[in-house]
């Protein structure tokens, strides 16, 4: 067992001959000033954002889903290092009145005395904090509720968490893994993960990191292909904090990263918001908000990993999402079938060349998290190929035997309807240092959605597809034909596909009928997110116009009528919403 974290790097330093465990800056996913935030602020309510992200909905239709008999690992980074050393600042402070009743776990090298982190502080209270007698006079609520206040919290300090469980390929004692900082370059950490993703069906949950300028990376393990990579969405611009907890915009590469990797695979895959109410890290009745940092997006995508988790270990019905197989790969693909589409919201770049071989968004992935959604999709299957309903999940396999299975549903309103199919399987890594890509095992599927004429086969047609060449996911948002209320959603290998003859490969793939985006939505036209459309609004779509005429490759908003252009049609739209103003600045 190694020790200490220098003896961690002197003997994979021996074995590897290389540079493998070089000192990094590792990039934290959050920004503190010493500046603290007193909320003096009125009808405020810890559920804003909850709302947003259908959580709140999800517990009143719900009301056990607490985390109960869930472990969430949430892997938190030391603030502080003395030459590459990790000080052990890594804790939440326990001694804050919302976590009096939860189920902490602390584990560190011990090398130091462990203290407090408000990064981890803040993700922790997201996740599992529960106060149900506020005593801060300045809040106007009377009482504070993470999403999965009964599970049982494994907090890892960052390096132990990599010596005692990825160096080793251990796959720690928790459903779900919560990771908030990552690193803009692939190493043997960042697979390692992977490996644990795909040799144990572990479900990964890592911000994407928080952009800043276009030219800013992706992070690992956010932009790793076996884990769920997420972004955050804006706050509104307001000098009022009340308005800034209680509504939110869109991901910006201002403060999310965008896509595509470094290997060109999309990311992030889901988005949500991050400014939550949070526990102060310095006093018991304080609460703070978090600010818009994909660090605090995480905890709130984890979370409802979680409750997904707890529900299927309630009812054997839904085991397979529990697949130590693949289990990670059908909660992912539940989570990102159920997503929310907000505007602007298109595959790939700008233009539709890549709409059936770029699976997301490279700002919004699959769209904003819906719990609610999310919770729906996990309860209405599993499904076996064959007749099923117009929503569920299957956890299945192709072979060079089956290399094919067809799902088949009815749609009564098709012309009211979009579908959305979402296809998840694992890449593979060796189970040992330095945890190598089996490329060797890869394969390339490819989802189908068809219209069936059940009386003349001949009028069947593709309708729509999604095959990547690079991404282990597939993702399809098409309108359905309002003449076909038949449809077949179709797996199969790739015509491209490369892979080994006795290759079985497990795969997940969530389904589901899903509504347009609101086309009279204020954020097609308020660029800026203050609340009003104006003439700023129209010199910042001229400004996205032309760094998508500079920089094609680079990721822009402002396609107002979704022709796959920024030009004078767009301008013309917004031009006739001048003057219009938000809801909630109205209100």
């Amino acid at each position: 067992m190694i020790n200490t974290f220098q003896n961690f790097i002197a003997g994979n330093k021996a074995r590897a001959g290389r540079k493998a465990l070089r000192k990094k800056a590792l990039h934290g996913l959050s920004i503190y000033t010493s500046v603290v935030i007193l909320l003096i602020i009125a009808n405020l309510a810890q559920a804003s954002a909850f709302d947003t992200i259908k959580i709140t909905a999800l517990k009143d239709q719900s009301p056990d889903l607490d985390g109960n008999n869930v472990k969430i690992a949430v892997i938190c980074r030391s603030m502080t290092y003395d030459q590459g050393l990790p000080l052990n600042d890594y804790q939440p402070f326990a001694d804050h009145n919302c976590f009096k009743n939860a189920s902490l776990n602390f584990y560190d090298a011990n090398n130091l005395p462990a203290k407090v982190s408000s990064h981890s502080t803040a993700i922790c209270s997201i996740l599992f904090g529960q106060d149900p007698n506020i005593s801060d006079p300045d809040l106007a609520i009377s009482q504070y509720q993470g999403i999965a206040p009964k599970a049982s919290a494994q907090i890892y300090e960052f390096w132990h968490f990599l010596t005692e469980y990825v160096y080793t390929n251990t796959p720690p004692d928790a459903d779900v893994i919560s990771v908030s900082c990552g690193d803009q370059f692939q190493d043997w950490w960042t697979t390692g993960i992977e490996s644990l993703a795909s040799n144990f069906g572990k479900t990964i949950v890592a911000g994407i990191g928080n952009g800043s300028k276009f030219s800013d990376p992706l992070l690992y393990p956010g932009a790793s292909s076996n884990v769920i990579g997420v972004g955050v969405i804006d706050s509104i611009v307001s000098d009022d904090w009340q308005l800034k907890l209680d509504n939110f915009t869109l991901p910006h590469s201002q403060h999310s990263s965008t896509g595509p990797t470094q290997q060109n695979t999309c990311k992030p895959d889901i988005v949500a918001p991050g400014n939550f109410l949070t526990a102060d890290a310095n006093t018991p009745d304080l609460y703070n908000p978090a600010g818009d940092f994909s660090s605090y997006a995480t905890p709130a995508v984890a979370g409802t990993a979680a409750l997904l988790i707890q529900q299927a270990k309630q009812n054997p019905a839904y085991d397979l999402a529990l697949s130590t197989e693949a289990g990670n790969c059908v909660i992912k693909a539940i989570l990102l079938n159920s997503a929310t589409k907000l505007p602007f919201w298109h595959k790939g770049q700008l233009t539709k060349d890549d709409d059936h071989t770029t699976p997301l968004d490279y700002a919004q992935g699959a769209g904003m998290l819906n719990a609610q959604r999310a919770y729906q999709t996990l309860t209405a299957g599993p499904f076996l190929p064959g007749d099923v309903n117009s929503i569920g999940w299957d956890l299945n396999f192709l072979d060079i035997n089956v290399s094919e299975k067809s799902y088949y549903f009815t749609i009564t309103n098709p012309a009211d309807d979009f579908i959305t199919a979402t296809l998840s399987w694992n890449r593979y890594y060796e189970n040992q240092y330095p945890f190598s890509r089996l490329s060797q095992y890869d394969t390339d599927l490819r989802v189908q959605l068809w219209a069936i004429d059940p009386n003349d086969s001949e009028n069947d047609y593709l309708l729509d597809y999604c095959d990547s060449n690079t991404d282990n996911l597939e993702h399809i948002y098409s309108r359905l034909d309002p003449n076909y209320t038949n449809y077949q959603l179709t797996i199969s290998f790739s015509p491209n596909s490369q892979h080994a003859e006795n290759i079985n490969q497990p795969f997940a793939v969530a389904w589901g009928t899903a509504e347009q985006t609101d086309a009279n939505s204020i954020l097609f036209y308020d660029l800026n997110c203050d609340g009003q459309v104006t003439q700023e609004d129209s010199m910042l779509l001229v400004k996205n116009w032309l760094q998508n005429e500079l920089s094609p490759e680079k990721y822009t908003i402002g396609d107002i009528n979704n022709d796959s252009l920024i030009n004078m049609h767009d301008m013309d739209i917004l031009n006739k919403y001048k003057n219009q103003t938000a809801d909630w600045l109205e209100n």
